[in-house]
């Protein structure tokens, strides 16, 4: 690991489509080859450049856990949550930079993070005190939850730090995607169980400005959207800027997309509830990331101190 970079702990989406078991093994081949091929390059990769990347397997819960309310596929879930806090323990035994950390969870991974933040993190002043930013990708989070009553806030502007991007994106016009997303939408209460997510209102970031708005932001301001699957980690994708729009409304991301092949999904089942396999916001979030390090109190104390040596 380079201590010139900042740690980065990547919680992976849903890649069990299912079977027998609600889990997934941690070294069965095909959720590994997704996560491998599809995952880390579109969502984890945006974070590389300015950071050293920790992604562990864990026991996840399997797709269909991820679109009913049942017991036992809410059990899955919180199963898993205790594979994601024993890997964070690990990074932080592990870690090299003294420049902060960055915690990245997208959709299952996302919500799984939030009980990380909540239960881990905001409670651990020091801990706090070293995380650059959180980003819960693809994940309904509830807005109360991150106002800075509980000392973590949303991000309002890309210049701020320590705190959190979360959206969960749909097409623009379809309110039907929005409604299904906020049914299926479960929450952990404060006995660390996962509840329906009913009428709490969420949080939108909207990662084009790095803040909460609910203004329209249009394609200018998009740095790049990428399909990124396929490529090897070191491999940087091309990126189609100024291409994608978005809004935030009730809590949801509308989102108008390229008009490209390259940003459609195959029209199977299994595609259209797993999360996309490119990264409309790819461009944006390794943005984000870059200025809120910068940003990082640690990071201008360092930056500061060359400049004095320079002169």
């Amino acid at each position: 690991m380079s201590s010139r970079k900042a740690d980065v702990f990547f919680v992976h989406a849903t890649s069990y489509t299912g079977g027998k078991e609600w889990l997934g093994a941690i070294d069965d081949r095909a959720t590994t080859i997704e996560i491998e091929q599809a995952q880390l390059p579109n969502y984890a990769a945006p974070f590389a450049t300015e950071g050293n990347v920790y992604a562990p397997r864990y026991r996840q819960a399997s797709l269909y856990s991820m679109l009913t309310r049942r017991e036992d596929a809410r059990e899955a879930r919180q199963f898993a949550y205790g594979d994601v806090e024993k890997a964070f323990e690990a990074f932080l035994s592990q870690r090299r930079s003294p420049r902060g950390f960055v915690v990245v969870g997208v959709e299952q991974g996302g919500v799984l993070l939030d009980r990380l933040i909540k239960t881990k993190i905001m409670p651990d002043a020091q801990l706090s005190s070293q995380m650059i930013a959180a980003y819960m990708i693809e994940t309904l989070v509830p807005a109360s939850d991150y106002n800075g009553a509980k000392g973590i806030k949303a991000c309002q502007n890309r210049n701020e730090t320590g705190c959190i991007l979360a959206y969960l994106s749909v097409d623009d016009g379809r309110p039907d995607q929005a409604l299904q997303a906020e049914r299926r939408a479960l929450i952990w209460n404060e006995n660390h169980n996962l509840v329906v997510l009913g009428k709490e209102e969420t949080l939108c970031v909207n990662p084009l400005i790095g803040g909460v708005s609910e203004a329209d932001t249009d394609e200018r301001q998009s740095l790049g959207a990428a399909n990124a699957t396929g490529l090897e980690w070191d491999t940087p994708p091309a990126l189609v800027s100024r291409k994608v729009s978005a809004h935030c409304r009730g809590g949801i991301l509308y989102v108008v997309r390229p008009n490209s092949p390259t940003f459609r999904d195959d029209g199977t089942w299994t595609t259209r509830v797993k999360v996309n396999s490119y990264n409309l916001f790819y461009g944006d979030l390794k943005t984000d990331f870059r200025d809120r390090l910068y940003n990082f109190p640690y990071n201008q104390k360092v930056r500061a101190m060359t400049s004095k040596q320079g002169n």
